[in-house]
């Protein structure tokens, strides 16, 4: 599907194809030899694990080293102290996910002054800018997969009905996106409903603020997460209540592609592509260290994932076999 949304300072999307390699330009990289450290948010998930797969595996074939991963465990301070510590330590490049905002701004502005290669990955702090504090930013299209979260939503809410939003409350450009784009399409395509939003910090406080969400509205009919490791937990929230809420959510998770092929509690999942959205990072970074132009932001489509495609959207996706949970669904 077209990018719908906009990047952090209103740039329309540039495609990944903008950031392909020549020859020539494999050649200069594997003679240069490179050094790329990658600071990620987190490691606990699938999404990060096959991002990660995607940026070491295309800079070892760019010759490129990576002598480091960090894993900043959603915790800012970790994050301003492994930015410090790398500038220090003379590596050509930084591709790094931010967490939050306001916290790590200055950090991530010090690698670009200190003459490092800066790309960032689903999230720009507010306050850095394109081309002088880092140089191109690679991203889904969040603003669509909100969009289809939505979409895929909607049929399971009655008339006039009541819709929760278990939302990120922590600054943070990509679940901004979804939830605004969620929330427009609902106001422009469903008036009559009705949103009720709650707000969680962190992961593991996704499963009381859902209970939270649903004594606050008993009536509410369907449910909206951010993204797949907090809607596990907002399921078994559901579960333990043994309340059969309809869900969608984003990012196609092992746990939750399960559930939607069984037709379960999830209806519908705004997946990304977080292997490819590695590889075009790992470009981009490339091209940057060689000197060549590149995009302020690079986004890569929404795609909107269905109990009808979900094993056609994993291999996709993961570019791998589908679990036999999912196969052993279709199966039945």
């Amino acid at each position: 599907m077209p990018i719908s949304g906009l990047g952090p300072h209103g740039e329309r999307a540039t495609p990944p194809s903008s950031v392909e390699l020549s020859e020539t330009d494999i050649a200069a990289s594997r003679e240069r030899g490179f050094s790329v450290t990658v600071v990620m948010h987190t490691m606990n998930g699938d999404y990060s694990k096959q991002q990660l797969a995607g940026i070491v595996g295309t800079l070892g074939d760019y010759g490129a080293i990576v002598p480091e991963v960090v894993d900043c465990h959603f915790d800012p301070r970790r994050q301003v102290e492994a930015l410090d510590r790398l500038i220090a330590s003379g590596v050509d490049a930084i591709i790094s996910i931010p967490i939050g905002n306001a916290d790590v701004v200055e950090a991530h502005r010090r690698v670009a002054k200190a003459g490092i290669q800066l790309i960032l990955l689903d999230n720009v702090p507010t306050g850095l800018l394109p081309g002088s504090d880092y140089v191109s930013l690679v991203s889904a299209d969040n603003f669509g997969l909100g969009q289809v979260a939505a979409e895929l939503l909607s049929p399971y809410v009655p008339s006039e009905g009541h819709l929760g939003v278990l939302a990120y409350g922590v600054d943070f450009y990509a679940t901004n996106e979804r939830e605004i784009a969620f929330a427009k399409w609902i106001q422009a395509n469903r008036p009559d409903v009705r949103i009720a939003t709650r707000k969680f910090s962190a992961i593991e406080d996704a499963r009381a603020e859902t209970e939270a969400l649903l004594q606050s509205d008993a009536d509410i009919a369907a449910l909206f997460v951010v993204w797949e490791a907090p809607a596990i937990g907002a399921m078994t929230a559901l579960k333990a209540q043994e309340r059969s809420v309809p869900l969608t959510t984003i990012d196609l998770g092992r746990d939750v592609a399960v559930a939607l092929a069984d037709n379960a509690i999830i209806k519908g999942i705004g997946a990304q592509q977080p292997f490819a959205q590695g590889v075009v990072g790992a470009k981009t970074t490339v091209r940057a260290l060689l000197g060549h132009r590149v995009p302020a932001w690079v986004a890569l489509p929404a795609l909107a994932v269905t109990q009808s495609n979900v094993i056609e959207s994993w291999q996709m996706v993961w570019r791998a076999p589908a679990p036999n949970a999912l196969i052993s669904l279709r199966r039945t």
